[in-house]
């Protein structure tokens, strides 16, 4: 993952709590299936936490559309509020790739 791209912070974000959640449970004596569904839960809880704002920012853009669509504003207001909702997204959430 390359320093620049906007998603690293999040990639490793997710990583170090993997890499925690293993070594975590490797110091641990259990049940290996307990070890295993906690690393997992982890990862999911890694991931919930750091795709909160795209789930955020997907909601609100399909708001927008739909009012759009919904042929309430006339084209200029509605060029103004798509604008208005894309400078308000997170900047890596914008033309680039996830991992």
């Amino acid at each position: 993952m390359q320093n620049e791209n906007p998603n690293a912070e999040r990639y490793i974000a997710i990583a170090r709590a993997c890499l925690k959640a293993i070594n975590d449970t490797a110091r641990d004596s259990g049940d290996r299936e307990q070890k295993i569904q906690a690393v997992y839960e982890a990862i999911d809880s890694a991931f919930q936490a750091e795709f909160a704002d795209y789930r955020q920012s997907v909601a609100i853009m399909a708001t927008v559309l739909e009012r759009i669509a919904s042929g309430e504003l006339d084209g200029q207001k509605a060029a103004e509020l798509a604008r208005k909702t894309i400078d308000q997204q997170p900047q890596a959430s914008r033309n680039s790739a996830v991992h």
